[in-house]
């Protein structure tokens, strides 16, 4: 099944600095950033994977997976995902492609911050917690990065 980048970067500048009402904010919980990615996500994928303990789905705030909304999560449910949602292969950012996330690690051990690349041309991203649309990569400071390219998504 496709992955409809468009429809994850048309979300993603939707919501980007407001909060949609159907998903809690967890702004004041750790961040909003990988809930937000995770809702841009199932705007391009349009299917949830409810396993217990490995999937990626949203509820409610008390009923989620880990996944949605915790950083490291995110990226083990995507670059290990074989069941039904989203799957992605970490690349080079030279394979970015709007609808892809960007992780970022501000100390260079760990990976806190999710960004969604909402135009390819000049890294532009759109993120919750510090929020932003059309927002040059370039003008993070971090120590390190990953792209987590979508390939695709299963039923």
């Amino acid at each position: 099944m496709t992955y409809q980048r468009a429809k994850a970067a048309a979300y993603a500048h939707k919501w980007a600095f407001l909060r949609n009402p159907a998903y809690y904010n967890f702004d004041d919980l750790g961040g909003d950033c990988t809930n937000f990615i995770s809702q841009c996500l199932f705007a391009g994928a349009g299917v949830m994977n409810y396993t217990r303990e490995t999937g990626w789905y949203y509820s409610s705030a008390s009923n989620r997976a880990a996944a949605w909304t915790g950083v490291e999560f995110l990226f083990r449910f995507l670059t290990n995902n074989r069941g039904p949602g989203p799957f992605a292969e970490e690349l080079p950012l030279s394979h970015a492609a709007a609808g892809d996330v960007i992780q970022l690690s501000f100390d260079g051990a760990v990976f806190s911050h999710s960004l969604l690349i909402v135009e390819e041309s000049g890294l532009l991203v759109a993120t919750h917690t510090q929020d932003a649309d059309y927002r040059p990569l370039n003008t993070y400071s971090f120590v390190r990065s990953r792209l987590l390219h979508i390939e695709g998504v299963r039923r």
